[in-house]
C-alpha cells in the first residue's frame, strides 16, 4: 500500500490527509502540538467552564466549502451574520436577504444591492461546488476607493470597511475590496455560522473521518526533517519548509520561499463575563460577530498603521447562541485587532475600550481575561509567523503567486506544500489541502 505523511494538522493538513485516505493511501498526520486543529482549536483560556476559540471562531468559508459538506457537524446559525454599531446608537446588520441588509442603508440601498448581488450568486455557486465565475473588477479594487465611489453615506461605507478589514491590508491597498465583497456575499449565501462547542469540532470531525479510513494522527511529534514516504504534504509556511528540507531545496527556490512576505500580527483578548455584552445597539444581540470601528476613516486609519489608539476590533460572542461555551447565565467574548508584525506592545486596554465604547458597562461584567500576543500566537502555531494568522500577506501580487508560480509542487519528488501559503490563501476552507492532495495523487499515478 502506498504511504503518505502529512505534516501539520490544521484544516488544510487534515483535508489533505482525508483526500489521500479516500484514495486508498495509508496516511499518517504528524502534529507538533499536543492537540490537533492548528487555527481551529478551543480551550478554557480564562476560567473553568468557559470555552474560547484559540484562533479562528466564525466560519462562513467552512460552511460554504464543498470539502466540508459531508462532515458530521452541528452548525450554529445566529439570526444575523454580523453587526456593525455606530456612535449614535444605531447598527447595520448583515442579513441573509440582500434587500434586508440594503434597507438599513437608506439612500445607498440600491447601490448595495447592485454591488453585492453578483457576488452573492457566485457564493451560492461555490457552495454547490461550481466555480464562482464573476467579473473581478470590483474585487480587485481597494476597499476605500470602492466604498467612496459606490456609497454616498457613512453607514454603508463603514459597514463595508469593517468587512474589508478582515483582509489585514490597508484599505487603500488592492485587493482589500475583494475580501469585503466575499464576506458580504457569504453572509447572504450561507450566513456566518460556527460549530457548536467550538472550532475544535471542525478538526475533530475531519480526524474522525481520517481514522475511519485507517489513517492515524500523532500529536506531540515535532517534525525536524521531511519523512520518507511515497507522498509528503506539508501544512506549513514557506520558511518552515526550508527548515524541514535541510538544504535539499534548489537555491533559487529556497530563496523564493525565504522572500515570502508575512502580514501584520494579531493581538487577541478573551473574556469570561458574568452576563451578555450590554450593547447600546440592540441589533448587536442578533449576531455572533460584531465589528467595532465605526466610520470608514477610523477603520482605515487603524488598518493603515496598526497603532491607532482606537483599533478596529473584530469580536465574537458565540455564547449568546451556543450554551456549551459558558456556565449557565455566564458568557464569553473573543476579540482581536491587527498590530505590527511581532509587536510586543499591550493592546488589551485599547481593545477593551472599543468594546466599552459601544457597550457601556462592559468592564463591570468581566470575571477574567486572557491575552494572546503575536509571540504567543507563533509559539502555539509555527505557521503564525510573528502573529500573522493568515499564512502570509494577501496583497494583489502574493495572492496570485503564493508562494511560487507552481504553488503546491516543490522541486523535491513527492513533496508538496498544502498550507494557507498556497492558493486560495488564508481562511478555514480546506481548499489548499484539497488542491495539493489532488495534484499529488495525479503525479503519483
Amino acid at each position: 500500500m502506498r504511504r503518505a505523511v502529512v505534516i501539520g494538522s490544521g484544516p488544510n493538513g487534515l483535508v489533505a490527509a482525508l483526500t489521500l485516505a479516500r484514495a486508498g493511501l495509508l496516511v499518517e498526520v504528524v502534529e507538533e502540538q499536543s492537540e490537533i486543529g492548528g487555527g481551529t482549536r478551543t480551550g478554557e483560556l480564562t476560567l473553568p467552564g468557559f470555552r474560547h476559540d484559540l484562533c479562528a471562531a466564525i466560519h462562513p468559508l467552512a460552511r460554504a466549502s464543498p470539502v466540508f459538506r459531508d462532515l458530521d457537524l452541528h452548525w450554529v446559525e445566529p439570526p444575523a451574520a454580523c453587526a456593525h454599531p455606530f456612535d449614535d446608537g444605531s447598527a447595520v446588520t448583515l442579513e441573509r436577504g440582500i434587500g434586508d441588509t440594503g434597507a438599513q442603508l437608506g439612500r445607498d440601498a440600491a447601490a448595495y444591492r447592485r454591488l453585492v448581488a453578483p457576488y452573492a450568486r457566485a457564493a451560492a455557486r461555490f457552495r454547490a461546488g461550481r466555480l464562482p465565475l464573476v467579473a473581478p473588477l470590483s474585487a480587485l479594487a481597494s476597499a476605500r476607493s470602492l466604498a467612496e465611489r459606490r456609497f454616498a453615506a457613512e453607514p454603508a461605507r463603514g459597514f463595508f470597511a469593517g468587512h474589508a478589514a478582515h483582509s489585514a491590508l490597508p484599505l487603500e491597498r488592492r485587493p482589500s475590496a475583494g475580501f469585503g465583497l466575499a464576506l458580504l456575499a457569504l453572509g447572504h449565501a450561507v450566513g456566518w455560522p460556527f460549530p457548536r462547542g467550538g472550532s475544535s469540532a471542525l478538526a475533530d470531525a475531519l480526524a474522525a473521518r481520517i481514522h475511519d479510513l485507517g489513517g492515524s494522527i500523532r500529536t506531540g511529534a515535532r517534525a525536524d526533517e521531511l519523512p520518507r514516504a511515497d507522498l509528503v504534504l506539508c501544512d506549513v509556511v514557506p520558511r518552515e519548509l526550508v527548515r524541514l528540507a535541510r538544504g535539499r531545496l534548489p537555491v533559487r527556490y529556497e530563496r523564493r520561499l525565504l522572500r515570502y512576505r508575512y502580514g501584520p500580527g494579531v493581538f487577541k483578548v478573551d473574556w469570561a463575563l458574568s452576563g451578555p455584552v450590554p450593547w447600546t445597539a440592540a441589533a448587536c444581540h442578533r449576531a455572533a460577530t460584531v465589528h467595532l470601528g465605526g466610520p470608514l476613516d477610523e477603520i482605515a486609519r487603524s488598518e493603515r498603521d496598526n497603532l491607532s489608539p482606537r483599533p478596529f476590533v473584530i469580536a465574537a460572542q458565540q455564547s449568546l447562541f451556543d450554551p456549551t461555551r459558558a456556565p449557565e447565565g455566564r458568557h464569553t467574548l473573543w476579540a482581536y485587532c491587527h498590530v505590527p508584525s511581532g509587536s510586543t506592545a499591550d493592546h488589551a486596554d485599547a481593545i477593551e475600550a472599543q468594546v466599552e465604547r459601544f457597550a457601556p458597562g462592559f468592564r463591570e461584567l468581566v470575571l477574567a481575561r486572557a491575552v494572546r500576543t503575536p509571540a504567543d500566537a507563533e509559539l502555539e502555531n509555527r505557521n503564525h509567523v510573528a502573529g500573522d494568522i493568515y499564512g502570509g500577506l494577501m496583497d494583489l501580487r502574493q495572492l496570485v503567486i503564493r508562494p511560487s508560480p507552481m504553488p503546491y509542487r516543490t522541486p523535491l519528488r513527492g513533496v508538496y506544500l498544502c498550507s494557507s501559503a498556497t492558493p486560495p490563501g488564508g481562511g478555514v476552507h480546506g481548499l489548499c489541502g484539497a488542491a495539493a492532495a489532488r495534484l499529488a495523487l495525479r503525479d503519483l499515478r
